[in-house]
């Protein structure tokens, strides 16, 4: 019998900064694809066809304020902002760790201050739009994704190469 790997705890960074106890929760950016069902003639079922990666999100959740996530807010540089998570999953039947660290770029498309009432815990939400994202587990790194430089490795294949060279990039 083997258990799963859990995250067991986690930190966020932003832009170089340490954010250590001041995020309460993430969602990590889902890799979804932009999928267009075909049926042709002479075909018994539709196929989907692929049209590349939808958007990329980071949704997160500062515990607090964190006044540095308004330096970039408005700019019109697509990677103005950097974060990285550092996650530690372990198995709880050999104890084994496993380190898994995902690197975006982009910035914060929204800001969400929340609810202010005094004494309660008044988080806020933040949303950033990325144009970069690397997934690294165990030290291989398993996903990376450059959205300007049309570049999409998924375990160390370049997916786009071809299509970059069919288009003099």
């Amino acid at each position: 019998m083997a258990l799963p790997k859990k995250l067991k705890d986690f930190n966020l960074f932003g832009n170089g900064d340490n954010w250590q106890g001041m995020i309460a929760s993430l969602t990590l950016p889902p890799l979804a694809r932009q999928m267009e069902e075909f049926r042709g003639g002479g075909m018994a079922a539709p196929v989907d066809i692929d049209h590349g990666m939808q958007k990329l999100q980071f949704q997160w959740t500062p515990a607090g304020l964190i006044p540095e996530l308004f330096d970039n807010f408005g700019t019109s540089q697509m990677d103005a902002d950097m974060l990285r998570f550092a996650g530690s999953y372990e198995r709880d039947d050999t104890g084994q760790t496993v380190p898994v660290e995902i690197v975006v770029r982009g910035r914060h498309s929204e800001i969400n201050m929340g609810d202010a009432e005094a004494g309660s815990d008044n988080t806020q939400s933040v949303t950033t739009t990325l144009s970069y994202y690397k997934l690294t587990i165990d030290g291989e790194d398993v996903v990376e994704i450059d959205v300007p430089g049309m570049v999409e490795k998924i375990g160390g294949v370049d997916r786009l190469k071809e299509r970059r060279s069919n288009l003099g990039l």
